[in-house]
């Protein structure tokens, strides 16, 4: 007989959710290039084990940086991890490897569409099943070109409470 959990994590549910959504629109833009107007800033973890980036990078953005996902990019690699990238930070071409579990928001600000991923156990496997949490301060900085960017301010981060029905 199999032990059943005493309790349904939602969290991790909904965060694998969100992920796969990312990483089907990730592997479309990856296959046919971005579509329209379509662009994404994606905050991360650079404190992730798995984040690779150059040292200089990590060393500029010890706890999270935004990239930009818009004008110039090359070699776009999704996988069910994660993806890898080439960006141009000041006419300096480097590789990263964002691991989905990293990802701090992603916004695409063409459609008003975010996420903001919420991280509540240091952990990883509290009550909600919810990943670790790094620093707070989600709107991060970094960029596609090397140059400062704060976070969309247009793009709408979707809430779950709209959805719910009143009793």
């Amino acid at each position: 007989m199999t032990d059943l959990p005493s309790s349904i994590p939602y969290g991790r549910l909904m965060h694998d959710a969100v992920c796969g959504v990312i990483r089907t629109v990730l592997d479309g833009v990856a296959q046919h290039g971005l579509p329209g107007e379509h662009h994404f800033f994606i905050t991360f973890s650079t404190q992730h084990e798995d984040v690779d980036l150059a040292d200089w990078l990590r060393d500029r953005y010890p706890e999270e940086m935004m990239i930009v996902i818009q004008n110039w990019y090359d070699d776009l690699v999704v996988d069910e991890a994660g993806f890898a990238i080439t960006l141009n930070f000041g006419d300096a071409p480097e590789r990263l490897r964002v691991p989905f579990d990293a990802i701090l928001t992603f916004v695409d600000p063409s459609v008003e569409f975010g996420w903001r991923f919420e991280r509540t156990d240091e952990e990883g496997d509290g009550p909600d099943g919810d990943p670790p949490a790094p620093d707070d301060d989600p709107g991060g900085e970094a960029e596609e070109t090397g140059e400062r960017r704060d976070a969309p301010h247009d793009a709408e981060v979707v809430s779950l409470d709209r959805f719910r029905k009143s009793h």
